[in-house]
Order: C-alpha cells, then sequence, then structure tokens
C-alpha cells in the first residue's frame, strides 16, 4: 500500500470527523438562534447517525464490484455539498436534511480505509495503522470542538465543504484505481450471523456504541443545564474528550498489537466506567476535565482494539464485517441518543447511573461475547 493512498484516507476521515463531536457541543447555540428546545434541535445527532449506520452497510459489498475510487469521489463530493446545505440552513428543517446526507455519503470511508488496511499489512501491523488512521479522525474533531467555542455554529460546516472540495480534486488526480474482486452485488450478511464469534463481536459492538453515544452526545446539555457553563466552556471539556483521543487511538492501535485485542477493549471499558460514575458528582471544573479526558481514552482504547479485530476477520466476512462495524456503531449510537433523551427527562442522576450501570453489566457480559470466542 503506498503511503499516499493511506494519507488520502486519512484526510478523507479527517474531513468526515471534523464536525461530528462539534455538533453536539453546538446544539445549545443552534437553539438559541432557532429559538427552539434544546431536547428538539438534539435531533441533528441521530438524523445523522441513524442515515450513516444504514448506508454504511452496503459500501462494503459494492467495493466488491466497484472501484473504489469512484466510490470515494461520489461520496466525498456530494457530503461535501451537504456540509455547505448545512452552513446556510435557514430553518431546523433544512439542517436536520443536510444532516440526513451528510450521514448517507459520509459513511463510506471507514469501511474502505478498514478494508484497505486489512488487504495490505500484516497482523503486526494493523493496529498501528488503524490507530493512526483514526488518530486523524480525532485530530481533526478535536480541532471542530475547538473552533464551535469560538467562531459561529455555521463555519463548522463550511469549512469541511470547502476541504471536501479541495480533497475530491487530490483523490481524483492522485488516488490509485481499486480492482474490483467481484461481478455480482451480493449482500452476505445472513451467513456473517451464522458465524458465533462474529455474530458476539457485533453484539459487544452494538451494546458498546448505545451506551457511548447515548452518554457522550448529551454531555453538552448536561454541563449547559446542571452546571450552567457557556458554549466556551462546553466547547472545551468536550474537546479534552476528543484530546485525550488522539492519543488513545493511537496507543490503543500499538497496545492492541503489543498486549492485545482483548486486553486493550477491557482497558479501555474499565476507565469508561471510572469516568462516568464520577460525573454523578458535582465537581469543580478542573476535575471535570480530567474525567474528560480519561473518558475519551477509555472510549478509544476500547474502539481502537475492536477495529483491529475486524482486520483480523478472513477475507469471505471483511468486506461486509468493515460495513457492519459502522453500520451498527451508528445506528446503535443513534438509538442511544434517543435513549439519553428518554432517560435526562428522568433526571440527570439516573442518566449517568442506568448508563454506568450498563457499562459495569458489559464489562462482566463480554466475558460470554468478544472475550470468550476471540
Amino acid at each position: 500500500m503506498k503511503k499516499i493512498t493511506f494519507v488520502l484516507f486519512c484526510l478523507e476521515g479527517a474531513v468526515l470527523s471534523f464536525n461530528v463531536a462539534a455538533v453536539s457541543a453546538l446544539v445549545p447555540s443552534i437553539a438559541k438562534e432557532f429559538n427552539l428546545a434544546q431536547v428538539f434541535v438534539g435531533k441533528i445527532i441521530w438524523i445523522y447517525m441513524l442515515p450513516y449506520g444504514l448506508a454504511a452497510l452496503f459500501y462494503g459489498p459494492l467495493a466488491k464490484i466497484l472501484n473504489a475510487k469512484k466510490i470515494e469521489l461520489v461520496c466525498i463530493f456530494f457530503f461535501s455539498l451537504a456540509n455547505l446545505l448545512a452552513a446556510l440552513a435557514w430553518n431546523i428543517y433544512s439542517l436536520f436534511v443536510a444532516r440526513f446526507f451528510m450521514g448517507v455519503f459520509g459513511a463510506s470511508v471507514i469501511p474502505l480505509a478498514l478494508i484497505l488496511i486489512a488487504k495490505n499489512l500484516s497482523a503486526t501491523q494493523r493496529g498501528r495503522s488503524v490507530g493512526i488512521f483514526f488518530s486523524t479522525t480525532f485530530i481533526a474533531s478535536l480541532l471542530g470542538l475547538f473552533l464551535s467555542g469560538v467562531i459561529n455554529w455555521r463555519w463548522i460546516f463550511l469549512l469541511p465543504a470547502i476541504a471536501g472540495l479541495i480533497l475530491f480534486g487530490l483523490m481524483y488526480f492522485i488516488l490509485p484505481n481499486f480492482k474490483a474482486e467481484a461481478v455480482s452485488f451480493k449482500l452476505n450478511y445472513l451467513s456473517i450471523f451464522k458465524n458465533k464469534i462474529i455474530l458476539n463481536i457485533f453484539s459487544y459492538i452494538f451494546l458498546i456504541s448505545l451506551i457511548y453515544h447515548g452518554l457522550q452526545q448529551w454531555l453538552a446539555v448536561y454541563f449547559s443545564t446542571y452546571f450552567g457553563f457557556t458554549q466556551f466552556i462546553i466547547s472545551m471539556l468536550i474537546t479534552l474528550a476528543s484530546l485525550s483521543g488522539v492519543f488513545g487511538e493511537a496507543l490503543g492501535g500499538f497496545l492492541a498489537d503489543i498486549l492485545g485485542r482483548k486486553k486493550t477493549v477491557n482497558l479501555g471499558m474499565i476507565w469508561m466506567i471510572l469516568s462516568i460514575f464520577l460525573l454523578l458528582f458535582k465537581l469543580p471544573f478542573i476535575f471535570l476535565a480530567i474525567i474528560m479526558f480519561l473518558w475519551g481514552l477509555g472510549w478509544t482504547f476500547n474502539h481502537a482494539g475492536l477495529s483491529t479485530i475486524l482486520t483480523d476477520l478472513p477475507n469471505e466476512f471483511l468486506y461486509e464485517s468493515a460495513s457492519l462495524n459502522s453500520g451498527v456503531r451508528f445506528i446503535s449510537g443513534g438509538l442511544g441518543v434517543v435513549c439519553g433523551a428518554l432517560l435526562i427527562k428522568q433526571g440527570f442522576n439516573v442518566w449517568l447511573l442506568v448508563f454506568g450501570a450498563c457499562l459495569v453489566g458489559l464489562l462482566f457480559f463480554s466475558k460470554n461475547l468478544i472475550l470468550k470466542n476471540n
């Protein structure tokens, strides 16, 4: 695999990720501009995530019959246009439409990047490359979060629109063609779910993603309502989770190669549990900053370990599994956001306790899922 090919996929991942985390931090500001309730505006999170998850299911199988370069060119172009529409949104409903199409066309890059890594690198190198790729996405997410606290929310969509169109030109001239491996389109998901090991892996991914997003995507509302923080402070706290993620993905990928995939996954889970239960206490800002750093570190250790496991799967399952990873994560993540909204209506302590207890349960339950057979 040429370095420039990997770099282009990393850049595409960065454009995709620039406003993913920032959007949740911007919910209070968008709600204020359109004079709407924050919980209602929070729909912009799952309206992106659910279409993303469903669309991702098709990109891996499509890469078997189509030139992946063409897939990526189409996706980055329309993803950029969707961001432009969001930047120019005249009401919340036009923003909802833009977020829907951002999800549909943004879903291609991660499945294809995982396929590229799996097919071109040895098992002892995959974790590092997975870590570097996702660290790039976290750097972009970190930049978006930081800027969300200092510039108007519309620029958080306009900047990736411009960057995406520039990247489209670079990919058109530099990205190599990829040979198709099949002549007809076929979704092989039924055979995947007949494999107990793979079924266990994706059951775990579904649950951890639901819990994570049910917590993560409502942290801005929590800090705004419960603590009364300004937009700048909110963005900085959530930025710390992405800052730790930059190191967490790279270090998590390295540990997945050195210590093993399973230990890395569990280590991340333990940090997540500790962080979420500490949020139950109304602690000073400095302690909240430390908690958010540990929260991001835990999630990315877990994410890097799981993603590396997927690159180890046999070629017959690789394409569907790479797509299913994104599909499951974002569909369950969108459901998690909805569940989070319902729990928040019962109170922030209920929200934290329920999801925290679910994390503890999943840590022990994982012995019968991913850790039992992998």
